[in-house]
């Protein structure tokens, strides 16, 4: 008989408190019992947001793991923290749901599997795009034979500038230390996709790019450190004021809402809280004179072929875009898939046939997180937790994407050249 899962999380920032609401919203399954976090403010607002008791939040990791206590642990620290805190969750018992990305170590990646292998636990990764209607329907269509034998894909994440600037920026020249490169930061996602899409493991590597425009030398003339006391802070495209204060205002949604919620963490949100964090965080820092030029892993721009070993080829271009939206060409013997997230819509092409289109309202009810993988997600969870199978995004099946971005970071370090994904 299904049981309901008591859960603990570990990191209670932006993603920590998303899954933190998934569960207290589906509070027939679920049920949260304790959040750590070692950011005494992020561990406040989680107590007010979740409505804990001072004897369900610690503030320090040797606490927390003094004894288990939960069924589930959520894992959404810091990139760095993953693989370790995953080995000794499971170690203490704990079934496992992670952030992504898992590790940018095959050390570690591999630690993990033979961990998982002596205790038997479920640990599922926040893949949670295979989730999410419309890129499941994509999937579906390849699985019906809809276009044939897949030949080749090619997918393009387009990262809106202001998040660009936003994650890759200005949180990364706080967490240089314990971030991973960019390609899997933001795009374990796409690689994970591709995966799922191309239907075997990758064979082979290779990838170029950079960081070409966020630097000092393109700064505006008499720009300063801090946006807020800049000249430029009403022109300037990446300016703190116009994206956070300005577009606020426009949207008029003073609950407690991403991307808001990473500067300041009042609940709920207004303007002199958002001035605040502006004024004291690195979201107000311009965004080039932070400094991410000192990091190697740091890009704005990023291209990966791949190989699979059934013989589909694929590329995947990262850049910072006008809008966001992911879109994936999928090309088969007997036609075309083309999602594009821009347009909200699949279009399918049967060669010699009239062009289908298939809206992405038609597949959900609303625009959930992640395309509303999110939500679907966690209810998957539940049942693997009960015995339902392993789900979509198991350990062994999410670690492909890692290895591939591993070796893409691997190549591009070096060139380009090739690099065979399973060493």
């Amino acid at each position: 008989m299904s049981k309901k899962i008591s859960v603990a999380i570990l990191g209670s920032g932006s993603r920590g408190c998303a899954f933190g609401q998934e569960v207290q919203n589906d509070n027939e399954r679920y049920e949260l019992s304790a959040v750590c976090d070692i950011n005494p403010k992020q561990l406040a607002k989680a107590k007010k947001l979740f409505s804990l008791s001072d004897e369900q939040i610690f503030s320090d990791e040797e606490s927390f793991f003094s004894e288990k206590r939960a069924d589930l642990m959520v894992i959404a620290t810091h990139d760095k923290y993953h693989a370790r805190q995953c080995v000794r969750a499971m170690k203490m018992g704990y079934d496992v749901f992670m952030e992504k990305p898992i590790s940018d170590s095959r050390e570690e990646i591999y630690d993990l599997l033979k961990t998982q292998k002596e205790t038997g636990k479920v640990v599922m990764v926040c893949h949670e795009l295979r989730y999410g209607p419309a890129f499941d329907k994509l999937h579906d269509l390849i699985i019906d034979n809809v276009i044939g034998e897949v030949v080749a894909i090619d997918a393009m994440e387009r990262v809106a500038y202001w998040h660009q600037a936003q994650a890759y920026v200005r949180i990364q020249s706080e967490v240089n230390d314990v971030a991973h490169p960019t390609i899997l930061a933001k795009c374990s996602h796409d690689l994970d996709l591709l995966h799922y899409y191309a239907g075997a493991e990758c064979d082979t590597v290779s990838s170029v790019g950079g960081l070409k425009f966020f630097r000092i030398q393109n700064a505006p003339k008499d720009s300063t450190e801090r946006c807020l006391e800049c000249p430029h802070v009403d022109t300037c495209a990446f300016s703190a004021k116009r994206i956070y204060i300005d577009r606020w205002k426009e949207r008029g949604c003073p609950e407690f809402v991403w991307p808001f919620n990473k500067v300041t963490l009042k609940i709920p949100t207004d303007e002199q809280a958002l001035y605040e964090g502006l004024r004291n965080t690195c979201f107000g820092k311009c965004v080039f004179r932070c400094g991410v030029e000192s990091n190697k892993h740091v890009v704005d721009h990023q291209l990966v072929q791949m190989m699979f070993k059934n013989g589909v080829a694929a590329t995947l271009k990262m850049v910072f875009a006008g809008e966001s939206g992911r879109r994936i060409n999928i090309f088969g013997t007997h036609g075309e898939l083309l999602l594009d997230e821009r347009n909200g819509t699949i279009e399918v092409y049967r060669y010699g046939e009239k062009k289908e289109v298939i809206e992405f309202k038609t597949l959900m009810e609303n625009g959930h997180s992640h395309g509303g993988g999110d939500v679907l997600i966690i209810k998957d969870l539940y049942s693997v937790l009960n015995g339902g199978g392993e789900g979509r995004t198991s350990l062994m099946d999410s670690i492909e994407a890692h290895l591939m971005g591993i070796s893409a970071e691997e190549s591009r370090l070096n060139g380009g050249i090739t690099v065979k994904v399973h060493k």
